[in-house]
């Protein structure tokens, strides 16, 4: 009796721990045809939360959720009130979750002044967390890389403009940056001054002979920063990229790369067999010459990049487009692009900061003031 009650407590053990199991994985009993079958899930989480999810056009919920639908082609779009849309077409497979987690911006963003200095210039570090501003009289940093930018920050002063007395026009100055971002040559075609960013610089040391052995040193240090970091990808296409690609930037998360192709070539894949649910847009695995790309190294997947005047946002995952008159967020993969900001701003100068906000230059009265000053895009 006791073996018998034993066999039975195991068969029901066995029983729920396979339900469960078909479960967890997607099954579900089909009470009309009264069949077990496979269903996928839809992992919905937004930024901001409780955002509308729609799936063909029907409302589901809010994020965030879990939807459980059958195998099938799916358009899933992410809506909130004031807030820029979202939408993605999916195929849905039994048994695998898609993970939706869209960013949504607001449509009508801040503006908040950060200078009131009139700035002639401003340029920014390679990183772009500190921001070169050249003023009537003097030069200063600012740095765009604190969590909370405030009303009028301090400025650290770099150099006082009238010890630079070779250099007439500062519109036309060219600022090369180290590649620790701790010094800077400004250089016109006539003369060159190497300049510490992280104090004053009372005697600014003129290397206009010597400025092309420091501009090689500063190259061959920025080289050997992209090999390192080259090596976390994968070994194929780090041999590719050193004969084939032009590095123009990594992610903030470093995981993807924005490259140029400087001759046609095959990507092969990297990860084999591909991962499963992982980012579904058609991707370009033949490279073609002068064509911008993106490398997503996690997912090993590969795509062309049309868009011009671009920088990476601060979560690895956008770009944030400069364009005729506005400012847009693309998804790394080129779609879904987005408009934040169409408002008044100097073409040649955006920043993105490292909270997700965007920094412009622009002149709110130009009546009065002669020249632009520094403005912060409130768009988290």
């Amino acid at each position: 009796m006791k073996i018998i009650f034993r066999i039975l407590f195991l068969l029901m053990f066995a029983i729920v721990l396979t339900t469960i199991i078909a479960y967890a994985r997607g099954y579900r009993f089909d009470l009309e045809n009264r069949s077990l079958k496979s269903t996928g899930i839809i992992a919905a989480t937004s930024n901001p939360k409780a955002a509308k999810i729609y799936v063909n056009g029907e409302l589901k919920g809010v994020t965030d959720t879990n939807l459980t639908l059958p195998p099938d082609n799916y358009l899933i779009e992410i809506k909130k009130e004031g807030y820029t849309g979202w939408n993605k077409k999916i195929n849905l497979k039994g048994e695998l979750v898609i993970n939706v987690d869209p960013v949504l911006f607001p449509v009508n963003p801040s503006l908040s002044p950060l200078t009131n200095l009139g700035i002639i210039k401003a340029i920014p570090t390679d990183d772009g967390d500190k921001i070169v501003l050249i003023a009537s009289g003097s030069a200063y940093l600012f740095d765009a890389g604190k969590k909370t930018l405030p009303f009028f920050p301090p400025l650290n002063k770099i150099v006082d403009l009238s010890l630079l007395p070779n250099i007439i026009d500062f519109n036309e100055v060219k600022v090369t940056f180290s590649p620790d971002q701790k010094q800077a040559i400004f250089e016109t075609e006539q003369n060159s001054y190497l300049l510490s960013l992280e104090e004053i610089n009372l005697n600014p040391l003129e290397v206009t002979l010597s400025k092309e052995a420091l501009f090689e040193a500063w190259q061959n240090e920025k080289n050997k920063n992209t090999i390192k970091i080259l090596e976390t990808f994968p070994k194929d296409f780090d041999k590719i990229a050193s004969s084939s690609f032009e590095i123009i930037s990594f992610s903030p998360n470093e995981t993807k790369v924005l490259y140029k192709a400087k001759n046609n070539t095959e990507l092969p894949l990297m990860i084999n067999p591909p991962l499963i649910s992982t980012n579904q847009t058609l991707e370009e695995r033949s490279i073609m010459k002068d064509v911008i790309y993106v490398y997503d190294r996690k997912e090993d997947k590969n795509f062309p990049v049309l868009q011009p005047n671009l920088k990476w946002y601060y979560d690895s995952r956008h770009f944030v487009v400069e364009e005729e008159k506005k400012i847009s967020i693309v998804d790394y993969d080129d779609t879904n692009k987005q408009t934040i900001y169409s408002g008044p701003f100097e073409s040649y100068f955006f920043n993105p900061t490292s909270d997700g906000k965007i920094i412009v230059l622009t002149n709110l009265n130009s009546q009065i003031n002669e020249l632009p000053d520094l403005y912060l895009v409130g768009i988290r």
